[in-house]
């Protein structure tokens, strides 16, 4: 009896890190001081010196049930973009540059090329992004995963200057809410989604001309990565006072945690055009507006508040980084929470 046996490969172990180091490697940027393989990741801080108070933030997430239909459609290059994002989204919110990232993969069986493309999609998330990919595991864990399943988690590190933390604080009556479109469904409410559409190959195969695409493709677009976009805004003179990563929870949950006591936000929803996957959700699985738009980003993954003087130059900032942007709304004075109307 060996590990072999018992259904744990190290060879496949050793080949999935061979093969994605080609995809590691794009990452890399020149504070990483360390190679992939090793026992933990170094990075220098060297160059963030010169911050008057240099500020560490860290965000962690996974990708949830959207991975079964990843399974189901066996396409997995895209899923490694969702985590990174799920993570880097939320560095942003806070004002942060995100510097590394590191990925958890635990499988039923290790198949290093299934290993390495789901690395790949990481990699790609990393590289929108410009964090690094300084390190993961990935775990074989016969008998805990079905040999043809995964879990995919992240963990980020990012750095802010304190003074320039975005908190809500400064907010007042009359800001403007500028969204920022989202690709989709991003990766929350997917156990909803599984409920809503009966998930086997047929079903996520088939064309829909209100998507543009099979159902299947709808769902499975990549979550939108929003680093440059708030970047280009920062690097454009506007000062973002608040900040939202539309994820689970929706705008009901999410939108609340940028106020500040005793500001209230209302959002337009005919400011935009809900994009036809969430509308064709609704219709399919009668599902309630509210219910929605308290599960979904319902077409806006982020939403930023900015003083009315700079709305304009927010948004032309914002569509140079190839996003595109709507003014959704506005600040008010009264109890913390939102309103949609």
């Amino acid at each position: 009896m060996d590990y072999k046996n018992s259904g744990v490969d190290i060879e496949a172990g050793y080949k999935s890190v061979e093969l994605m180091k080609k995809h590691v490697q794009q990452t890399m940027r020149p504070e990483v001081l360390t190679g992939l393989g090793g026992f933990s990741g170094a990075f220098s801080m060297e160059k963030f010196k010169t911050m008057e108070n240099p500020t560490l933030v860290s965000g962690t997430d996974g990708v949830g049930t959207k991975l079964k239909l990843a399974f189901l459609l066996d396409k997995h290059d895209t899923i490694g973009v969702d985590c990174v994002a799920m993570c880097v989204n939320d560095i942003a919110c806070a004002g942060g540059e995100p510097l590394f990232f590191l990925d958890y993969i635990a499988c039923g069986k290790n198949f290093p090329e299934k290993i390495a493309t789901i690395v790949s999609g990481v990699a790609e998330g990393c590289v929108q992004s410009g964090a690094a990919l300084i390190g993961g595991e990935t775990a074989e864990m016969p008998g805990f995963y079905p040999e043809d399943e995964y879990d995919l988690a992240g963990f980020a590190v990012g750095v802010v200057d304190e003074k320039d933390i975005i908190t809500g604080k400064d907010l007042k009556a009359g800001d403007v809410l500028v969204g920022l479109a989202s690709s989709g469904v991003h990766s929350n409410g997917f156990s909803l989604v599984r409920k809503i559409f009966k998930m086997d190959a047929e079903t996520l195969g088939t064309y829909h001309e209100e998507l543009g695409k099979t159902l299947g493709e709808a769902l499975l677009a990549p979550t939108k990565i929003y680093v440059k976009a708030l970047r280009s805004i920062k690097e454009a003179g506007v000062t973002i006072k608040a900040c939202s990563h539309i994820t689970g929870g929706g705008f009901y949950e999410n939108i609340p945690r940028m106020l500040p006591e005793g500001k209230h936000a209302v959002v337009e929803k005919g400011s935009y055009e809900v994009p036809a996957i969430f509308q064709m959700m609704a219709r399919e699985g009668n599902v309630e507006e509210k219910v929605m738009y308290n599960t979904y980003n319902m077409g806006i993954g982020m939403v930023l508040a900015v003083d009315p003087a700079d709305v304009g130059q927010a948004v032309k900032a914002i569509q140079s980084s190839g996003e595109e942007a709507f003014v959704i709304g506005k600040v008010e004075d009264g109890e913390k929470g939102v309103t949609l109307c």
